[in-house]
């Protein structure tokens, strides 16, 4: 290979890592992603109200779907997404969690009153009938199972682990894997707020 075209080739590849851009977030983006838009019908929250997604448009939502008797993965999760909002100071009045249970014979909203909001105050816990339950977490393509227990009330419930994240807009932005650090999704949130 002659010289010239190696230094041809060489300012071909600086001149492409240099047009490029590094990510912009540390979870994954999925901006424009054609799920997650709505809840297919109106969820209820642990206070009685029904609720829709665009009723926190304003606010960067996220949103984990789960069960109370999770052993570990829920608490993890719910544990983190706390600690997110203390990192957040401030900025945490602008950002709204989302619990919504994919066990619904059992997570009634009493039940949810009582354990989201331990979390962190302002998290909310959202239940619907099983129709309901299943339609939603199709259009958010989040697989749960149940599986059998000792007794017919002790079964668990295996189901997607990780949340979703939207902007103040109410556009599906980020998807954040369950061991994400809380330094990391709070960055990220923090990006999606400056946007504003």
């Amino acid at each position: 290979m002659n010289l010239t075209l190696r230094w041809l080739i060489t300012c071909l590849v600086v001149s492409l890592f240099a047009c490029s851009e590094a990510p912009r977030f540390a979870s994954a983006d999925i901006t424009g992603a054609k799920f997650g838009r709505e809840f297919p019908a109106a969820l209820t929250d642990h206070t009685g109200q029904p609720r829709r997604l665009a009723d926190y448009k304003g606010k960067v939502v996220v949103i984990f779907f789960g069960y109370t008797q999770c052993p570990d993965v829920c608490p993890t999760m719910l544990a983190g997404l706390a600690e997110v909002m203390k990192l957040l100071g401030n900025d945490a009045k602008h950002v709204q969690v989302l619990f919504i249970t994919v066990d619904p014979e059992r997570d009634t909203q009493e039940l949810l009153a009582a354990y989201v909001p331990q979390f962190y105050p302002t998290f909310v816990g959202l239940y619907a009938d099983a129709g309901t339950t299943a339609s939603t977490t199709r259009e958010f393509k989040v697989f749960y199972q149940k599986q059998p227990g000792s007794t017919p009330t002790t079964y668990s419930v295996d189901h997607s682990a990780n949340s979703y994240v939207y902007d103040p807009q109410g556009r599906l932005r980020l998807y954040v894997m369950l061991n994400a650090p809380p330094e990391q999704i709070a960055a990220d949130i923090k990006r999606l707020l400056d946007e504003k």
